[in-house]
């Protein structure tokens, strides 16, 4: 099992330090959360708290996760990133394959792409992009830049893309993997058909390993059994050394965790987005590497 620590709401000025300090600690990636912006008023409903509401205010930062990504990659060569997640939808395909694509190249293909669906339709309306069917517009998405990475001249005629033949260079020589966020079924069967990778999220030990069985029965009907699977999560059942290997013979090849929330001197979320001390940061990352990499 590999380690990746998510770096959800710590000040951007950080990011340098403690990922040349991850480095060193033995981590093999960091995760990256996203939003562009953050209404002071939304109609949505936040998804993962019962009354809807979010667990950060406009303080909070949320930088952009390419720019972040390519600032650590130039002082570390290890070190890989990914986003949990990305929403894709509310972005065009263009754009999104020449900033990940750049990345993925100056860093050696470090990168890969953590795609979700959002759930914020403020944010989308103030994008400009829509909200309805946004997962089979993200699904064409990733067919029109997979075809935009290749660097040849590539046409697309699509239900939301339609373009005469053009070329985005460079291409890649390498591969950027598609991990798929989501636990529902729809999610799943994105695994399947494109996916690389799986983030699910709120799951038990055992619940991982049946929807890792499904997605393997579903990749069959798009003629990709077989093909290995990168998983990408934390588990609710989950906190110890017994714990992590329990999720590593499920098939968890990522434990995603936040290490300075955990133990003795465990700092809080909203302390966090207030703007933690960069030595607490430093502590929870030192100090997982000690307990539980260096022992698995």
């Amino acid at each position: 099992m590999k380690f990746c620590c998510m770096m959800s709401f710590v000040n951007p000025e950080y990011y340098v330090e403690l990922a040349k300090l991850a480095e060193a600690c033995g981590w093999s990636s960091f995760g990256l959360s996203d939003h562009v912006v953050n209404p002071d008023v939304i109609e949505a409903k936040y998804p993962y708290n019962e009354d809807g509401s979010r667990m950060w205010d406009h303080s909070a930062p949320w930088p952009d996760v390419w720019v972040a990504t390519a600032a650590m990659a130039a002082v570390t060569t290890k070190l890989e990133f990914i986003q949990s997640v990305y929403v894709l939808p509310m972005r065009d395909p263009f754009t999104v394959a020449k900033a990940l694509g750049t990345a993925a190249l100056m860093s050696d293909y470090r990168v890969s792409l953590g795609l979700g669906l959002g759930w914020m339709e403020d944010e989308f309306q103030i994008l400009g992009h829509p909200f309805a069917r946004r997962g089979a517009r993200a699904d064409e998405m990733v067919e029109v830049m997979k075809k935009l990475w290749t660097g040849r001249v590539v046409e697309h005629h699509g239900e939301f893309f339609d373009f005469p033949p053009l070329s985005m260079s460079p291409g890649m020589k390498g591969d950027i993997p598609i991990v798929v966020g989501g636990i529902s079924k729809a999610a799943m069967k994105r695994v399947a058909r494109l996916g690389d990778g799986w983030a699910p999220a709120y799951l038990t030990v055992d619940q991982v390993r049946e929807g890792l069985a499904t997605i393997r029965e579903m990749q069959k009907e798009y003629g990709r059994e077989g093909r290995p699977l990168s998983v990408y999560t934390a588990c609710l059942d989950a906190f110890d050394l017994d714990g992590f290997r329990r999720m590593e013979d499920a098939g968890v090849t990522h434990l995603m965790t936040t290490p300075w929330l955990f133990g003795d001197q465990a700092v809080d979320y909203k302390d966090i987005a207030k703007g933690a001390p960069l030595d607490k940061l430093r502590a929870g990352i030192e100090r997982f590497g000690e307990s539980v990499i260096a022992k698995m």
